[in-house]
């Protein structure tokens, strides 16, 4: 609940410090004091707009800060611990506002945005006022009342979840879908491509066998002459030859009678060609043997290359990287066949999370269905008590459009009121009547307040257009939230302010150069002379103080 409220230099409040407390709390004074100035700076620290109209003039800045005690708002102290905010069971929010404009908000003294501080907010208090941006005229207001109300708030939680699911495993599937049609050509021009180059079936190393068998048979004719020369000279030459000269030649050094290295080595070198010389010899003899220069043959490895080469062309790489490429085209095809097994997986995981959510969003219609009426009922009666004979309450519940997963569930939730008889129900944010509004806003918070996270309700001159017996209900039932929690609330009539547990009086001082809203509480006695004032004027009787004396005492009772 909110427990201190300081404001300074905030439209004409040069400094205010409130301590508050649970329980029903009136503020009261005369018109134009600044009554509704406590809570539009409170509404600041909970992230409301603000501009530098209001500092007060002569300021560089408005600062405003709230705090509240946390000790029954868990989700609260959950919501701080995971951005690392504070774990203690207080926070301080604040707001300052600069003369230039300018704005900044923070958490527990940490810098933060302007919607971390309304996220907040809405945890901690709920101010209800005959402006259109209260909480009561959304219909996620609507939603999270009447599941509090049923309390089925933690099964809605669930419901949310599994659509959440749902939605993202969706999201993945049309992704795997929208390109499965790419993917399936892709996929048969990769087999297609794939068959060929299994067709050729090419080895390791048969590429440059062929080039070099190619070069060989298309040279057939030179290269056994070729060898055939080269065999003359050295071994068959009549004229002369390599083997005949190096046989002379070794003979020549050694018919010598010599000891000298030189001559010694030169004749080792000699022998050494000579040897190497035969197993030349050797070689190309055997080279002759085992040739065919067959035509079918060079034939055959030339159709085999250019079909090679085509390929490679056709793929546009080197004919060596064929090999390769055949790899990284099955390991493509292994890939898609993989990706259509992952949408058969994901198809599956989604036809799960929607048979998940069907059962717990049809349990949650039902708990809903069954709530809706009793709350209608329930707020219904609250209506004739507070001055609106023949008005109508009801939760109307009706279907998504879409039958696809919705997060809050297989309904919207929609309040709709009829404040006159004979006039249909309409969504509340049509009400004309701010004051109607404000009024059957009081009947809703006094039927779910026992099941409302929210802890601290404002609620901001809700009796405007009322008095009277209607008047008298509106306090009992402000002190009946009070009792379960704490409320503030702005009013001018005596039978609202009497049944407070504690009373504020805002009042102006004014000096010759300045006016100051300020704000004091009041003791018993200051309460009866408050009521008694709000009796009767300025002058107080006897006989107003009697009867404001006998309502503040009936109101303890």
């Amino acid at each position: 609940m909110l427990v201190h409220l300081a404001i300074h230099n905030y439209a004409i409040v040069e400094q205010l410090d409130l301590e508050l407390r649970s329980g029903m709390t009136a503020i009261t004074g005369e018109t134009g004091a600044g009554k509704s100035i406590m809570l539009d700076a409170l509404g600041l620290t909970l992230g409301d707009r603000a501009d530098s109209g209001v500092v007060r003039p002569g300021s560089d800045k408005a600062d405003i800060l709230a705090t509240f005690d946390l000790a029954d708002i868990a989700e609260a102290r959950d919501w701080l611990a995971e951005r690392d905010l504070g774990d203690d069971e207080q926070v301080i929010l604040r707001r300052v506002i600069t003369a230039e404009g300018r704005s900044r908000g923070y958490i527990n003294g940490t810098p933060c945005p302007q919607a971390d501080l309304r996220e907040l907010g809405e945890l901690l208090i709920d101010i209800h006022s005959q402006h259109e941006h209260q909480s009561l005229l959304k219909t996620d207001t609507h939603r999270r009342l009447l599941d509090e109300y049923a309390g089925c708030a933690d099964l809605a939680r669930q419901v949310q979840l599994a659509a959440q699911r749902w939605r993202q495993t969706q999201q993945a599937l049309d992704k795997a879908n929208s390109s499965s049609d790419e993917q399936q050509a892709r996929l048969q021009l990769l087999t297609y491509q794939l068959e060929e180059l299994e067709a050729l079936s090419l080895g390791d190393n048969e590429l440059k066998e062929l080039e070099q068998q190619q070069r060989e048979l298309s040279n057939a004719e030179s290269l056994l002459a070729g060898c055939q020369q080269v065999i003359d000279l050295c071994a068959d030459s009549d004229a002369g030859n390599v083997l005949s000269a190096l046989n002379t030649s070794l003979n020549r050094l050694g018919g010598f009678q010599s000891n000298s290295p030189a001559l010694n080595e030169a004749a080792n070198l000699l022998a050494s060609a000579q040897i190497q010389v035969e197993e030349a010899i050797g070689e190309l003899h055997r080279f002759l043997d085992h040739f065919e220069a067959d035509p079918q043959r060079l034939q055959d490895i030339e159709e085999r290359l250019s079909l090679i080469y085509q390929l490679a062309r056709k793929h546009k790489v080197h004919p060596d990287e064929l090999l390769s490429l055949q790899q990284q085209l099955l390991n493509e095809v292994e890939s898609l066949n993989a990706n259509d097994q992952a949408g058969e997986h994901l198809q599956e995981e989604l036809d799960a999370y929607a048979r998940h959510y069907q059962s717990k969003a049809a349990e949650l219609s039902q708990l809903r269905s069954q709530a809706a009426s009793s709350l209608s009922s329930a707020v219904d009666e609250q209506m004739q008590r507070l001055g609106m004979p023949g008005g109508c309450f009801s939760v109307h519940l009706s279907a998504h459009e879409s039958t696809d997963p919705h997060p809050n569930g297989a309904e919207r939730v929609e309040f709709l009121v009829s404040t006159n008889p004979g006039q249909p129900a309409k969504p509340l944010a049509k009400v004309a009547s701010g004051g109607e509004l404000s009024r059957i806003s009081l009947a809703i918070q006094v039927i779910t307040a026992q099941t409302s996270r929210v802890p601290t309700l404002v609620f901001d001159e809700v009796d405007v257009g009322i008095g009277g017996p209607t008047a008298e209900v509106v306090g009992q039932l402000l002190r009946q939230l009070g009792a379960r929690g704490q409320v503030l609330t702005v009013t001018h009539l005596p039978q609202v302010a009497a049944q407070s547990h504690q009373q504020l009086f805002v009042y102006k001082q004014r000096t010759a150069h300045s006016t100051q809203s300020a704000v004091r509480e009041l003791s018993h006695d200051e309460r009866i002379e408050e009521v008694a004032r709000m009796l009767g004027g300025i002058d107080l009787t006897e006989a107003s103080l009697a009867h404001a004396r006998q309502m503040v005492g009936s109101a303890n009772h």
